[in-house]
């Protein structure tokens, strides 16, 4: 059966519940916390959705990292609030008084550190969870003209360029890859961009073969998708080092998609997330690609067909829970309900499974923003079938370690050059 945490009314609550619970509710901060101490900084960057206290949920199964929501309205009626007792930390439920210890990671030393130019180091990139984030452009241009197109969940135009450095040096990045990867033993860097005008897989490039070339880690990145004539993009990216592509379609409904994302309505439509996704996925392994959704605004048998479609093509689903945050057009809009969230976590779980997804596969990737696919192993019965899928993954983790990741965790010339990538951009234009 399912391994639950017992409260002291008798309430059972495991620690994917109770991470989905504070997606959904938040968690207010108690007087005898000291976070200026212990904790890393709320951190303000990029779409926003990292703005709340990392933590850590101790399991049986895995720890669970997570990001609260702490300063969002909707916290302050959450029956959640943490506290210090005995130099710990416990989030306690005011419905029964349940008490979760909790771990709260501390914030490195690098993040004050500054580059070889003179950068304050979170300026360029920041860890959620355990990889290092890093926005390398301009913000994103759907929040500028006479009417923003911005996506209306983000507040990527209030914050890069005022909570970090808009456009990043190459050799920057290099310096605060090397410290997370020492200091934090950082194994991913995920690069993303917002919308540049088709132009940012192109800006990635450089980063990308420099992290590979010179610090040895693995990466992802993350833009808006090319027409299918540019898909050659991708394959560039790949010969440079690219690990990994995650495509942002959010909304599977149309409808909603259109709604919410306008400017990707406008630029590129719904149909060039499926279209890349799906040529991506084809040229890598199994997993090697994620679609993005987010839960908790469009019906939610619309989200349940976004992860059928997803696994289906071979990839991962990314589901981040919706969080209104501050600044962002959807503010007011309420936070999901739990019920909601947990069907839709334990339908991500199994759907992974039928469809032979090999999650967490690896070392020390930990995504705080999203209820993680084997996260949501908390959620199903630990039965025969469990055991053998979770007995599959570990094997398979083992294999991966040996053929890829030690390699790739190694600074290692990469065949691409960007040569190819701007001779092919030039001619694209002309």
């Amino acid at each position: 059966m399912v391994t639950a945490t017992v409260l002291q009314s008798g309430t059972m609550l495991n620690p994917g519940e109770l991470q989905i619970d504070l997606f959904c509710k938040g968690l207010r901060i108690g007087a005898s916390c000291d976070l200026v101490a212990d904790a890393r900084q709320v951190s303000r960057t990029r779409a926003g959705l990292g703005s709340g206290l990392e933590l850590v949920l101790p399991g049986d199964l895995k720890d669970l990292w997570l990001n609260a929501p702490v300063e969002e309205d909707f916290v302050e009626a959450s029956p959640y609030h943490l506290e210090k007792e005995n130099g710990g930390y416990l989030v306690i439920d005011d419905r029964d008084g349940g008490r979760h210890p909790v771990r709260i990671p501390g914030e490195p030393a690098w993040y004050r550190a500054r580059t070889s130019s003179g950068v304050e180091m979170a300026k360029v990139g920041v860890l959620q969870g355990t990889y290092l984030g890093i926005y390398v452009s301009n913000s994103c241009m759907y929040w500028y003209g006479g009417e923003p197109k911005n996506c209306r969940f983000c507040t990527t135009g209030a914050n890069v360029g005022v909570n970090e450095v808009a456009v990043k040096a190459v050799a920057d990045v290099v310096e605060v890859a090397r410290r997370a990867k020492e200091e934090s033993g950082v194994t991913f860097v995920h690069f993303n961009t917002g919308y540049q005008n088709g132009r940012g897989l192109e800006q990635i490039a450089p980063y990308v073969k420099a992290i590979k070339e010179e610090v040895g880690l693995l990466t992802g990145i993350q833009c808006v998708p090319v027409t299918a004539e540019r898909h050659w993009q991708y394959d560039l990216l790949m010969d440079l080092g690219a690990d990994h592509f995650s495509f942002c379609y959010e909304f599977h409904n149309p409808e909603f998609f259109a709604r919410y994302l306008p400017g990707k309505e406008e630029t590129v439509g719904q149909g060039a997330f499926f279209a890349s996704l799906e040529y991506c996925q084809g040229k890598l392994p199994k997993g090697a690609c994620s679609g993005e959704i987010i839960a908790g605004v469009e019906p939610i048998e619309d989200t349940l067909r976004a992860i059928d479609y997803i696994t289906g093509v071979g990839a991962f689903p990314t589901v981040c829970i919706f969080r209104p945050v501050i600044g962002s057009d959807m503010e007011d809009h309420p936070s999901p309900d739990f019920a909601a969230m947990r069907r839709v976590m334990e339908y991500m779980y199994r759907a992974c499974r039928r469809a032979g997804i090999p999650i967490g596969m690896a070392p020390n990737i930990e995504v705080s923003l999203i209820v993680n696919p084997d996260d949501a192993k908390y959620l199903v019965e630990r039965d025969l079938g469990f055991r053998f899928y979770e007995l599959k993954l570990k094997l398979m983790r083992r294999l991966a370690m040996a053929l890829k990741f030690r390699r790739e965790l190694r600074p290692h010339p990469v065949r691409g050059r960007l040569e190819d990538f701007r001779r092919r951009a030039a001619e694209a234009k002309s």
